[in-house]
């Protein structure tokens, strides 16, 4: 039998944000197990920064990660809730080209099994700007598990079928 494209895994460039007014790199367990499981998935890190809860701050820095073209995937942690602080949906929606609605829903979907109704408080998002992938997950160890390996593990995999998103890329990118 001969490989195909779909058989051969392909590792994508992702930058990783945590948004925290006081997590420090030695208290980001969060960012620390993201970055753990990107990169034994056989991902790329290529930047991995920690900001305070301040949306244009997080704006800019999430804008120059969509300039940059190696950068395929952007994975921010935190500010998600519903407490005066928590700004990461309002900071980053404005700079999507596209939402992906059904990230969100899921997300929710999944957590009921491991945190019942409280997964409402949950604002997770994700959507396309320049050709780049954004998700926006929640700031607990537990909740980045439950998104990495329920969700985007399997979709940034080109092997998952019946489709993913890193088939999606060329795409993506001619639409810009």
């Amino acid at each position: 039998m001969s490989k195909t494209v779909a058989d051969e895994f392909s590792s994508q460039t992702i930058a990783l944000l945590t948004v925290s007014d006081t997590r420090t790199e030695a208290t980001d367990k969060s960012g620390d197990y993201l970055r753990h499981a990107l990169q034994a998935a056989g991902h790329r890190l290529r930047d991995k920064q920690i900001l305070p809860d301040y949306k244009y701050r997080i704006r800019a820095r999430v804008s120059q990660w969509i300039a940059d073209p190696e950068i395929r995937i952007i994975i921010i942690t935190g500010g998600t809730g519903f407490t005066d602080r928590d700004i990461t949906p309002e900071a980053v929606q404005p700079l999507l080209d596209r939402d992906i609605p059904g990230f969100g829903e899921l997300f929710r979907q999944v957590s009921v099994a491991e945190i019942g109704v409280s997964s409402l408080q949950s604002r997770a998002l994700a959507g396309v700007a320049n050709g780049s992938l954004i998700f926006c997950l929640p700031g607990s160890v537990n909740a980045c598990r439950t998104a990495w390996e329920k969700i985007l593990e399997p979709q940034l995999d080109i092997r998952h079928r019946p489709c993913n998103f890193v088939e999606l890329f060329p795409k993506i990118r001619q639409e810009q």
